[in-house]
């Protein structure tokens, strides 16, 4: 066991959590060539698969993980191909961005409907979300609760994505900001 390894124990498990994990996502992965050849990506591929899209980098994971909730709520069905789309025109990590668009779901979508359709009813009068009666045509009931729902998922979109970013610039500048710390320290220790 090294030196460094006797002081700080839970840092080793971390790393090796972190290397089984890549490790484990590597495997599962295809291979860039494997995508590359891909009939429905070969007119992208080199846009795609360029390697800034899928590095963790810091501005391009703040940047994807906002693209991906913004896309979520503005256009919950189908976000994906759209959000790729723009995280290769602003440079961001591409599969930080999708797994964000998943956070409207199938199973998720009600709730974020109908949390939207209560956010927008604060902006915008609008009758009480019930259930179309028997007669009354879907499109007349859609028309009543629209506004609010529309207006809501756009601010769920902004909030999402403005508080996403800004928790991961603030993440990682303090996570920098500590290991410089814990530097510091480290070297006081070996010079006294």
């Amino acid at each position: 066991m090294s030196r460094h390894a006797s002081r700080h124990p839970h840092r080793n498990s971390e790393r090796s959590l972190w290397r089984r994990m890549r490790h484990s996502l590597g495997k599962r992965m295809p291979e860039r060539d494997v995508l590359a050849g891909h009939p429905m990506l070969r007119p992208l591929a080199r846009h795609v698969l360029a390697p800034w899209l899928w590095h963790l980098q810091h501005e391009s994971v703040a940047r994807g993980v906002a693209i991906g909730f913004f896309w979520a709520f503005v256009m919950p069905l189908g976000q994906i191909p759209i959000a790729v789309a723009h995280c290769i025109w602003w440079r961001a990590n591409i599969p930080l961005s999708v797994a964000a668009t998943l956070i409207t779901n199938p199973l998720t979508l009600g709730f974020w409907l109908w949390l939207s359709y209560r956010i927008g009813t604060l902006f915008v009068s609008a009758p009480p979300l019930v259930m179309p009666r028997q007669g009354t045509s879907l499109l007349t009931w859609m028309q009543d609760v629209g506004t609010p729902v529309v207006l809501g998922m756009g601010l769920l979109a902004v909030m999402f994505s403005l508080g996403s970013y800004a928790l991961i610039k603030l993440a990682w500048r303090l996570r920098v900001v500590l290991h410089l710390r814990q530097r510091r320290l480290r070297r006081r220790g070996r010079d006294l």
